[in-house]
């Protein structure tokens, strides 16, 4: 069986560097903008700046062989498998980021706390839900 993911957008970020990269968004990450495909835009249409949103990614540069680490990459902690980690690297490497809408500008986004990667394919956009019936 097959799956098709197609990306809605990239990341732009100054972010280049796997090594220079926080390893999660809350630890230094640089604000960030998401750039949409305009065949998304009625998608986009309710965004607004303050909204806490979890971006789904692609992490295009990730090895899809990995299913055991050393958590945080710290050879002192024994190694885990990878489901139980944050590990960018495992068999489909989908990234998960709860980050902060700071702007909006058409198909652009301005985000806080993303360690996204600068070119890194977004693959969806969903709020984050207080009460459940929220939306």
């Amino acid at each position: 069986m097959t799956y098709v993911i197609e990306p809605i957008g990239h990341v732009e970020s100054p972010l280049t560097d796997p090594d220079d990269a926080p390893r999660q968004g809350d630890e230094g990450a640089p604000p960030a903008w998401l750039v949409f495909r305009p065949a998304v835009r009625p998608g986009l249409r309710d965004l607004r700046p303050g909204d806490q949103v979890v971006l789904l990614t692609w992490l295009d540069r990730a090895r899809r062989d990995v299913l055991a680490v050393h958590p945080r990459g710290d050879t002192s902690r024994p190694e885990t498998g990878v489901f139980s980690t944050r590990s960018p690297h495992r068999p489909n490497p989908v990234g998960l980021h709860r980050v902060t809408v700071e702007a909006v500008e058409g198909l652009r986004i301005r985000v806080s706390d993303l360690e996204a990667l600068d070119g890194t394919p977004i693959v969806d956009v969903k709020p984050v839900l207080g009460d459940v019936g929220d939306r």
